[in-house]
């Protein structure tokens, strides 16, 4: 079933196609970084665009869901992630959203107009009685999926953008027939040969070695075995833990919030309305006088041959033309619109419903307004803790006195290198300025408290230093032991396979030297390089075959080991046979050059604007583990869950 995924990821420009997978399946929501007060956390950034780690679950959950129906099974997360594909998919979103910033910058832009087209292509969107575009059910469809219609229409503008792009790109360009004609005519030659397979048994296999070959394989190898330096660290936290009670807020302190906060937290009125545009003010008038006169809008926008464009239950601020907007709005009951003058001509609407704006009761908002008040009374008590910690440092307390005067917590983190890794090699996912005062300090070094972002603010202590060190031979015996042999094994292998062919290209027969090693000569004749061949002879007798000159020998490595051989000879296609592949070969040739072509202009696009991507934020996200042996411990909550 992962086949299917890795198809879908293979297919043409698939970085704009996966964000377009948005309907019939459902969101699940994202798991929180569990050091996501320390800053932003970003799974991607390009320039002014990024993606969190809830947007990235989002996305990649409807990417699961899509291969799970394609499949007939459900594919997890983990599943996916064993296969690698959670950072492919992570590397074309960056290599995406670096295009589109770049895009953007240089002023490739698709215009309203298109956006809108593109909309009302999807089905989905459609009322399925009237057979007319429904807004309401856009925005239902939209919402089910957790997008708002400006993160669709975002979305669907980077797509466009980049298919037209990518078909500009390569439309103007044709390669020429003899590049098609040339491949045909090598697909369809025959050759004849003889080979055989030289083992590892016939080979020989290496001895057990001894603690000098150890220490001296050890040695060659130092820079992968060094253990890196790992620091200790005891983090000062200021926000209460995620067991300390939430601050109380009282009755007064909603009341003051809901007055000040009521006209946001109210809802604006909506209006049902259709638009007609036409190029003059003399055929605007007439569109306005017979929709005033009873005319269906369907039958007046027909009459002067244009599509009418329909509004169900929008609120002002999701109209795009202020003009538009007031006119809409200013009528006070339904009806038509005076001409409304345009960029492109002269706009008339037709109100056909007015759904009044709604108040936020204070009961409804209450919830809301409880959570905002209380995390804004968890940043003053992170700010007054600071406060009293610097009191007692400056005082010349230590840290640990200094925590207890002023009421933060102190955790230990778990040892970790300057790369921000664990002892077992995974991600610690920690930010940035914990590595950098962690390695800037010596043993027993204490910080000063530092700015961690978003109003977020730390100190530390360096607990212990553990220096680099390359481990001892008991420690490794068994693992040199095995990748010893293994390195002996195939130059062993390898030395074999290149005595026996040179004693081919000496003019040796081939009985004779397979003879040597107990090998069984094949000797084939019009052998073709298709699949069926490949079933027949094997990978690698085909690559050697196929990629020597006549009467030459070869040496091709396989799975069982050294495919040694001769080209005995060639035989010319057929022109007939070679004729017909031209067209299908051309075309191929065509799309996959084509493909290479974007795919350049998409990475060079994202390195210019330095996208970036974060493997760890993004396996938080999905609230499963990077695909690496161990697990991370638990590191310490910075605010109480909200």
């Amino acid at each position: 079933m992962i086949t299917l995924f890795r198809n879908f990821a293979k297919s043409k420009w698939a970085v704009g196609l996966f964000a377009l997978i948005i309907l019939s399946f459902v969101v699940v929501g994202a798991q929180s970084d569990i050091f996501s007060n320390l800053g932003p956390r970003h799974v991607v950034s390009a320039g002014d665009r990024s993606i969190n780690g809830p947007e990235f679950r989002n996305s990649f959950e409807r990417v699961r869901a899509n291969v799970s129906e394609q499949s007939g099974q459900t594919v997890t997360f983990e599943q996916i992630a064993a296969e690698g594909y959670v950072e492919q998919y992570l590397q074309e979103q960056t290599m995406r959203m670096g295009f589109a910033q770049w895009a953007w910058n240089v002023g490739i832009r698709p215009g309203k107009d298109l956006i809108v087209a593109e909309i009302r292509k999807i089905p989905a969107f459609f009322n399925s009685i009237t057979g007319a575009f429904d807004q309401t059910q856009y925005q239902q469809a939209l919402a089910q999926q957790n997008f708002t219609t400006v993160m669709f229409e975002n979305e669907l503008r980077d797509q466009y953008t980049i298919q037209h792009f990518g078909t500009a790109l390569v439309s103007g360009v044709r390669l020429p027939k003899a590049y098609a004609a040339i491949v045909a005519a090598s697909a369809t030659e025959t050759r004849d040969g003889a080979w055989f397979t030289v083992t590892q048994a016939m080979a020989g296999s290496a001895k057990a070695p001894t603690d000098e070959q150890l220490n001296a394989f050890m040695k060659e190898n130092e820079a992968q075995l060094r253990i890196p330096e790992f620091r200790t660290v005891s983090l000062v936290l200021f926000t209460p833990g995620p067991n300390d009670a939430r601050p109380a807020i009282t009755e007064e302190q909603l009341r003051e919030r809901y007055e000040f906060r009521k006209d946001s937290l109210s809802e604006a009125e909506k209006r049902t309305f259709t638009l007609l545009t036409v190029p003059s003010r003399e055929a605007a008038d007439k569109v306005a006088a017979e929709l005033r006169a009873g005319k269906d809008v369907n039958e007046v926008a027909a009459s002067v041959r244009i599509q009418p464009t329909p509004y169900n239950n929008t609120p002002r601020t999701a109209l795009g033309d202020a003009k538009i907007a007031d006119a809409v709005f200013a009528l006070p009951a339904a009806g038509v619109t005076d001409p409304i003058q345009g960029t492109v001509g002269f706009t008339v609407a037709k109100v056909t419903a007015i759904q009044g704006g709604k108040d936020v009761s204070f009961e409804s908002a209450r919830a809301d307004l409880t959570t905002e008040l209380q995390a804004e009374a968890v940043q003053k008590i992170a700010y007054e803790r600071v406060k009293a910690f610097e009191d007692a440092r400056t005082a010349g307390k230590s840290i640990a006195d200094a925590v207890k005067a002023s009421g933060a917590r102190l955790a230990q983190l778990p040892p970790f290198t300057r790369q921000g890794q664990l002892p077992n090699g995974q991600p610690y996912g920690l930010p940035p300025v914990i590595i950098e005062t962690a390695y800037a300090l010596t043993k027993g070094g204490e910080s000063d408290v530092i700015t961690a972002g978003e109003g977020e603010y730390i100190a530390l202590r360096v607990d212990d230093v553990r220096e680099a060190a390359l481990p001892k031979l008991d420690e490794l015996r068994p693992m040199l032991t095995q990748n010893w042999i293994a390195r002996e094994n195939s130059r062993l292998l390898n030395q074999k396979a290149d005595e026996l062919a040179g004693r081919l290209r000496a003019g040796e027969d081939i009985t004779a030297v397979a003879a040597s090693v107990n090998a069984t000569v094949m000797v084939r004749t019009n052998v073709t390089r298709d699949a069926a061949a490949q079933q027949a002879h094997g990978a690698a007798a085909l690559t050697g075959l196929f990629s020597t000159a006549k009467d030459q020998a070869f040496s091709t490595p396989g799975e069982n080991g050294f495919v040694i051989g001769k080209v005995n000879a060639i035989h010319a296609a057929n022109p007939v046979t070679a004729a017909a592949l031209v067209a299908p070969i051309g075309q191929q040739l065509a799309t996959e050059w084509g493909n290479e072509v974007v795919q350049t202009a998409l990475t060079a696009a994202a390195a210019k604007v330095k996208a970036k991507s974060n493997a760890t934020e993004a396996y938080t996200a999905l609230g499963i583990e990077a695909p690496v042996a161990g697990a991370a411990p638990a590191a310490p909550a910075l605010a109480p869950a909200k």
